[in-house]
């Protein structure tokens, strides 16, 4: 099925089309582009011009471009338009307006990715469902997002990030959900805004977009939330609220077993179990704001919750695998993609919570946390505060700002510090031992992942290699 021709894409953009292309897909990487794409040459890190020769090589339909790139023949495929951006945009607002389905869209401080996630397996088995990729929420990857929609899309599931103020509702606009919900409002991206109460202002932007008669879905449980509610009220929007003190949808309790938590919600059609494959509390409460977006989204709550089942964390989520070590297993908790104080201190609490095996330690390696202001040291010292720290037995701690925590804990619990996660990674199968459960988190520009890839090596019988030296 084809997702855009020429003469749709022109229409589209205003641009002019060469050639009579038929694309199936968008891309804006040359590393995964499918035969059959449209290539959008966007200026990122580097300007994607120079790599539309490459891009029709590999069997790109065309290429979205503002000019012939050098090496690429005058009468190539290609839709030529002013501004790469611009075009883009325009692609996603078209295939916006001719989507028949039900949109969503989602964003908080904490939680958007996996929450988007979850909406995709629930609402998948009621009819075709389209959803952003990874963390595609920003001022490209929304665009990209809706110009990826098939014709025939049921339900869209769009997620809305932003690092600064006034980014959400231009996208909010451009996606035109039906459903925005708000995960949460926590100190994330805090070096851009005067205080909390801004970043829940620009978290209830979303809902400048709303449809008609659309609904807001919003947590319940935050100081912050009068704001959100305030916001629907003062756009329209009718509210639903979730959490453990909302009247829409309320947590009333939940059970761990094996792993999992059994939760026990009470709904407007009245009380709902759901399983959650996590320990982690934030993804039950994530998964009772999901319900209610199923809910308002006209699907069926009662296959939206029996789906929901079938989800689980993604790869530097809060995902868990065991890792085989001679004499036993370790657990890790691989959540090494982002982190913020709230995500810091809900997936110290899933640590705190997980018993160990035999002798088996608690063991959270810890990488800084990004984009927090003046008061990043502070915020940082603060989690030696947490209720859930004092049941985790040694912190490993990477990077300059959260030696602020190494130096607030007491001296039992430290472990070591490091200044990158590639000097920890070669110390790795030295921090371990049989039995114990291991978190590793912290911003993504810390590069965590270097340290679950060293863990996961230790399973395989390898030692990371030593990064330190050179020659």
């Amino acid at each position: 099925m084809s997702l855009w021709t020429a003469s749709e894409a022109q229409e589209a953009t205003g641009g002019r089309a060469q050639g009579d292309w038929m694309a199936r897909g968008v891309s804006i990487d040359t590393r995964t582009l499918r035969p059959g794409d449209l290539f959008v040459a966007l200026k990122a890190a580097r300007d994607g011009h120079d790599f539309v020769a490459q891009a029709l090589e590999a069997g790109a339909a065309a290429a979205l471009v503002s000019h012939i790139p050098e090496g690429v023949a005058e009468d190539a495929p290609l839709l030529l338009v002013d501004d790469v951006q611009t075009g883009l945009e325009a692609l996603g607002r078209a295939a916006r307006a001719r989507c028949g389905g039900r949109v969503v869209a989602v964003t908080g401080s904490v939680g958007k990715t996996s929450t988007k996630e979850m909406l995709a397996v629930m609402l998948s088995g009621q009819g075709p469902t389209h959803a952003s990729v990874a963390s595609y929420n920003n001022h490209w990857g929304v665009p990209l997002t809706l110009a990826r929609m098939p014709r025939n899309t049921a339900f869209a599931v769009i997620e809305i990030g932003m690092n600064h103020p006034g980014e959400i509702a231009p996208l909010a606009r451009l996606a035109r959900p039906h459903v925005a919900m708000v995960t949460t409002v926590a100190p994330a991206h805090l070096e851009a805004f005067d205080d909390i109460e801004g970043i829940a202002r620009e978290k209830a932007a979303i809902l400048e977009g709303l449809e008609p008669n659309g609904v807001a879905v919003l947590n319940a449980d935050l100081p912050q939330s009068p704001i959100l509610f305030a916001s629907a009220e003062a756009l329209g929007a009718r509210a639903a609220g979730f959490g453990r003190t909302a009247s829409d949808f309320r947590l009333l309790d939940l059970l761990s077993q094996d792993g999992s938590l059994l939760v026990r919600a009470q709904t407007p059609v009245g009380p709902l179990p759901f399983r959650i494959a996590s320990s982690g509390q934030h993804f039950a409460m994530n998964g009772l704001g999901a319900l209610a977006a199923c809910l308002a989204l006209g699907a069926e709550l009662s296959k939206s919750a029996e789906s929901l089942a079938g989800w689980t964390p993604y790869e530097g989520r809060g995902a868990r695998e065991s890792i085989p070590l001679p004499g036993g297993t370790i657990e890790l908790l691989d959540d090494s993609y982002n982190a913020n104080p709230a995500s810091m201190a809900a997936a110290l609490e899933v640590l705190a919570g997980t018993r160990p095996d035999g002798a088996g330690r608690r063991i959270a390696i810890l990488g800084d946390m990004k984009e927090l202001g003046p008061q990043a040291e502070n915020l940082h010292a603060a989690l030696a505060d947490l209720p859930a720290m004092a049941d985790i037995d040694t912190v490993h701690c990477i990077g300059p700002l959260i030696g602020a925590l190494h130096a607030a804990l007491p001296a039992d619990q430290r472990g070591a510090l490091c200044e990158s996660s590639a000097e920890l990674a070669v110390r790795a199968a030295d921090l371990v031992r049989p039995g114990d459960i291991v978190l590793v988190k912290g911003s993504l520009s810390m590069g965590l992942a270097k340290v679950v890839d060293a863990l996961r090596e230790i399973g395989q019988g390898r030692r990371a290699p030593d990064t330190t030296t050179g020659g």
